[in-house]
């Protein structure tokens, strides 16, 4: 399985394979176009609840992580939405956050690579 991680604000790339993006809210001040989806999986983020706990601080994150992981255990209908982007091959997870390493879709793509 080939999943890449990419800032919604960084400009699409030739191999980015399928571009997913996993956060709840739109990022701010991108034009649809300049993101290039091929699909936005909002309920495959985090509840508004845990993000909002969250707040993007990094003491918090491991704690994050489990309780998100716990959500995606949960949330098999959504998972099985992306199951098919993964088997024809690379899929590239946009995110929003500013820190690279403390956000959801780091989760997420260790969550699926674990699997």
């Amino acid at each position: 399985m080939d999943v890449r991680l990419k800032r919604a604000y960084e400009p699409p790339a030739r191999g980015d394979g399928a571009r997913i993006l996993v956060d709840r809210l739109w990022p701010r001040g991108v034009k649809k176009e300049a993101l290039a989806l091929d699909l936005w999986l909002k309920d495959i983020a985090p509840s508004a609840a845990l993000r909002k706990w969250f707040d993007h601080r990094a003491e918090r994150f491991d704690e994050f992580a489990k309780r998100y992981r716990r959500e995606l255990e949960a949330n098999d209908a959504t998972v099985a939405e992306l199951q098919p982007w993964l088997r024809k091959g690379r899929v590239t997870l946009l995110y929003g956050a500013r820190d690279p390493e403390h956000n959801q879709a780091v989760v997420l793509r260790a969550w699926l690579l674990g699997r």
